[in-house]
């Protein structure tokens, strides 16, 4: 929906920022929040350097395949409450620690994802 909800930990949980991640460009994925130590359910993907979020937002994965569809998403036109006017569903994300191994062995666990989606 976009607008959060509980966490798998139930409520709001602490910040795990880690000061040698930054949002260095397109593909970060962070968690979003309403101040420190206020993360939920809701992430949200970069899609340009934004370095005035380092610090206030735990990143945890960068976008690893699928970057196409994520600009894509920034691309769409949204409401005065900056909400996309055309629903988008994400139709799976892969987790994976490191790079993605081979299509043949893929094991999920975390750090990069790749995006498959539709609505844009």
């Amino acid at each position: 929906t976009g607008r959060g909800g509980e966490s798998v930990y139930g409520g709001k949980f602490e910040d795990e920022i880690t000061r040698n991640l930054k949002h260095t460009g397109a593909g970060i994925v962070s968690m979003a929040n309403s101040g420190p130590n206020t993360n939920g359910s809701q992430f949200f993907i970069t899609l340009k350097s934004t370095p005035w979020l380092d610090g206030k937002h735990t990143i945890f994965g960068r976008i690893y395949s699928g970057m196409g569809v994520i600009q894509r998403f920034g691309m769409v036109a949204t409401d005065s409450d900056d909400r996309p006017k055309t629903p988008i569903t994400i139709h799976q994300a892969t987790p994976f620690r490191g790079p993605p191994p081979s299509k043949q062995k893929q094991t999920p666990s975390s750090s990069h994802l790749a995006i498959t989606a539709t609505g844009t």
